[in-house]
């Protein structure tokens, strides 16, 4: 696994813009996809720039944002943006800001109508060399159980984020921003209370810096 800074020789901003329309152009998944409820083709979220100081890792798009066709479009992202403190703006910044989920399509909805998680494959086929055309990133926010395992090692999602002082300030283990994590963040105050507010002052700091 490659860790925040690591990076091929000779990586450039030519090889980064190769690489993203490498992957909006994939449709590894596209029987899957269209035996699922919805049917749908692949549609590849790409948001990253070589320039990126901040990295956002989630899950995978959701429909709302398969049909905008940006990250985060969406109730979890308006949440996610007030967790951070950051305006729209600034979160949709891609020189600045990375969002690189663990799959880059929406994977479909199960039986209950749930999202599904996302396909192992699209991190296997891309992740590391995303990451590595990322050399400048400082921070890395990991959204749910499926980024923190990845980045961290699998573990459950509230040990993480409870752990959360053994990894800043440069990754930030959270929940998911749905709002099924609502019922969890009113047992644990601390959230609100501790963490956001040091990711908060932490993230101001690495986008003023330069």
């Amino acid at each position: 696994m490659l860790e925040q800074g690591d990076s091929p020789a000779g990586q450039t901003d030519g090889g980064a813009a190769a690489l993203a329309a490498e992957i909006a152009a994939c449709r590894r998944c596209a029987p899957a996809f269209a035996a699922t409820a919805t049917a749908h083709a692949p549609r590849p979220v790409v948001w990253f720039r070589p320039t990126a100081r901040v990295l956002i890792a989630g899950q995978a798009p959701g429909m709302r944002v398969h049909r905008a066709g940006e990250p985060f479009r969406d109730p979890s992202g308006d949440r996610l943006r007030g967790w951070l403190g950051l305006d729209q703006a600034a979160f949709y910044d891609r020189d600045r800001i990375a969002v690189v989920p663990m799959a880059f399509c929406f994977p479909g909805y199960d039986a209950r109508g749930a999202d599904l998680p996302p396909p192992p494959v699209c991190a296997a086929t891309w992740r590391a060399r995303v990451l590595a055309a990322l050399p400048g990133v400082r921070l890395t926010v990991l959204l749910g159980g499926h980024a923190i395992g990845w980045h961290l090692g699998r573990r459950p999602v509230a040990a993480a984020v409870a752990d959360w002082r053994a990894t800043a300030p440069a990754v930030w283990p959270l929940p998911h921003p749905s709002w099924r994590t609502t019922a969890w963040l009113h047992r644990n105050p601390w959230v609100e209370a501790e963490l956001l507010p040091a990711l908060r002052a932490t993230l101001a700091e690495v986008l003023a810096d330069g």
